[in-house]
């Protein structure tokens, strides 16, 4: 039985682009921890720790810091793995599945919405076609994640993702 999704504008977030690197580098970049820190938060923020399992239930945790040095562990699991295709992830779960309770994300004390997240790529002329997705479980929460800069913040990663590719990373 194959997962469904139904998208819904006041609890989703959801951004497409084409990237100009093949879909596989792509897939590498979010997969492995070594090549996901450079490029994971937008600068001057940055990624200083990752663990990922990839597998349904599997963990996914990251470290970021602020330009102050204040460190904000985030972690989660993966609810769906379809390598090269899509990635599905959420922070309302912890890994082998146990639920989670709400921590602050990305820096801000008041933003400790739970969320799932989702990254499909599909081979493009021009490259990737690169769509991620942020599932709220609230509007409340969908509403601080776009104040937060949802869209400007995951497309300023994605540049970075890009940039580090292209330079043969």
């Amino acid at each position: 039985m194959k997962p469904v999704y139904q998208a819904n504008s006041r609890l989703d977030l959801s951004f497409t682009r084409v990237v100009d690197v093949p879909r596989a580098m792509v897939w590498r970049a979010w997969t492995e921890p070594d090549l996901l820190k450079p490029w994971f938060c937008p600068l001057p923020w940055t990624t200083i720790d990752c663990e990922i399992d990839l597998r349904p239930g599997g963990v996914f945790r990251t470290v970021m810091q602020s330009p102050e040095g204040a460190q904000f562990p985030n972690q989660g699991c993966y609810l769906e793995v379809v390598p090269n295709e899509k990635l599905v992830w959420t922070n309302a779960l912890l890994p082998g599945f146990r639920p989670s309770l709400p921590a602050a994300t990305c820096g801000s004390e008041d933003a400790n919405f739970m969320f799932t997240a989702m990254l499909e790529l599909a081979d493009d002329a021009g490259g990737t076609r690169y769509t991620a997705t942020v599932i709220h479980a609230d509007e409340a929460g969908c509403k601080k994640h776009s104040e937060m800069g949802f869209e400007a913040g995951w497309g300023a990663a994605l540049d970075q993702l890009v940039a580090m590719l292209k330079r043969g990373v």
